[in-house]
């Protein structure tokens, strides 16, 4: 089949079918209508995707972009902060000793916010809930076929936004497997006044976002929007080793041990002792795709890499990858072209997230420095030490993640 010329330099006549309806895909969505194809959405999910309460962080200077190119709208909620702060238990296990404060701007978003803003930015495409994919393949004429229970569509470009268990991915590189890193993190939310006993914790939270080092781990706490009209919540992720084999009340529950184990006496208060709007332990993996487009496949978001959460990447490069998409399909006069310039853009940040994410791992968990011992200087050197050259917002320079 002859490709099909991208009219006008905007994808008017190209049909494109998005495998996976959450960040990564409902901002592929956004993309492609913008650049005036017929897009369809696949989302395996019926139920409330805007519910999922967990924090994540983009940023500022991402998320301002995204509001003025009309992915995000400016009235959705966030908590940014300008700044991070450095913590560690004392000697004496019970007090806070602040490190270090450095630079490292984030813009906190609420998971589910971010989806609903994004998933009615993409109301020009065509959404389906509740239908999930049973495979894609390649059509002998051209193009590509996404399967389900009771249909087959054609498309000229399928958009694999379906996460680590891609089947899209599984068309265009069936030997990537996730790598285990050897350690779980914990990802909880709390109500702001599971705070009211602990007015200085909160205190520094309001202008930062804190990182715990203890051995063997560390926790990342920050504020975010909450769900209901002007409210917020307490988010956090702690990283450590998983739960023995002789632990028998459940990998969640664990994270109460770590805290009051590992924590000054306020932050283990709060984590062991609070009441969680939501809370699961994942374990910790990665991987990376090669080449993350091949006519008429794409992969986007976590279908395309996924890095050691420490990069704080995750949605920030689903978004940018739509971002991506968006200008290759404006500036390509075919499908085939379109996904080539993909290719060559957005193929390496895969590979650089996952050895930054490496790197940070064996830092801050695997091989944690002697936390109490460190003040200012020594955080900044390590800081350097194990960025290692590369660029992250998350330490006050670098716009890459």
């Amino acid at each position: 089949m002859t490709e099909r010329a991208v009219a006008d330099v905007a994808g008017a006549g190209l049909r494109i079918g998005v495998v996976g309806g959450s960040v990564a895909g409902c901002a592929a969505a956004i993309a492609g209508t913008r650049a005036g194809a017929q897009v369809t959405v696949y989302e395996s999910s019926d139920g409330a995707l805007e519910d999922r309460g967990f924090g994540i962080v983009v940023p500022p200077l991402l998320h301002a972009e995204l509001v003025t190119a009309g992915y995000l709208d400016a009235g959705m909620p966030t908590t940014p902060v300008p700044s991070r702060i450095w913590l560690t238990r004392g000697r004496d296990r019970r007090a806070a000793v602040e490190m270090a404060r450095q630079g490292g701007a984030v813009t906190p978003c609420h998971w589910g916010l971010l989806w609903r803003t994004l998933r009615a930015n993409a109301d020009g495409a065509t959404y389906h809930r509740g239908r999930p994919v049973i495979g894609v393949l390649r059509h002998p004429s051209g193009g590509a076929v996404i399967r389900t229970a009771d249909s087959e569509e054609w498309y000229d470009i399928v958009v694999g936004a379906d996460g680590p268990r891609s089947v899209t991915r599984a068309a265009v590189a069936p030997q990537v497997r996730p790598v285990a890193a050897g350690y779980v993190v914990w990802r909880g939310t709390l109500p702001l006044d599971t705070l009211a006993e602990h007015p200085r914790q909160l205190e520094l939270m309001r202008t930062a976002w804190i990182t715990l080092g203890f051995r063997g781990g560390h926790g990342v706490f920050y504020l975010i929007p909450g769900a209901a009209d002007g409210s917020r919540l307490l988010a956090y992720a702690i990283y450590g080793p998983p739960p023995p084999p002789s632990w028998t009340a459940g990998r969640e529950e664990y994270v109460r041990h770590v805290a009051e184990e590992h924590f000054p006496a306020g932050w283990a208060e709060i984590v062991a002792r609070g009441a969680h709007t939501s809370l699961a332990c994942h374990d910790v993996t990665d991987f990376h795709v090669a080449r993350v487009a091949e006519p008429p496949f794409l992969l986007a978001g976590d279908a395309a890499s996924i890095t050691r959460p420490h990069t704080a990447s995750g949605a920030t490069k689903a978004l940018r990858d739509a971002l991506c998409l968006e200008r290759v399909l404006r500036a390509s006069s075919s499908a085939a072209g379109a996904l080539r310039r993909y290719a060559d853009e957005r193929s390496g940040e895969g590979a650089r997230l996952v050895a930054l994410g490496r790197r940070l791992g064996r830092a801050m968990v695997e091989r944690t420095p002697d936390w109490p011992a460190m003040g200012p200087a020594e955080v900044a050197e390590w800081s350097r030490a194990t960025l290692d050259g590369a660029d992250s917002y998350l330490y006050g320079g670098g716009r890459r993640e």
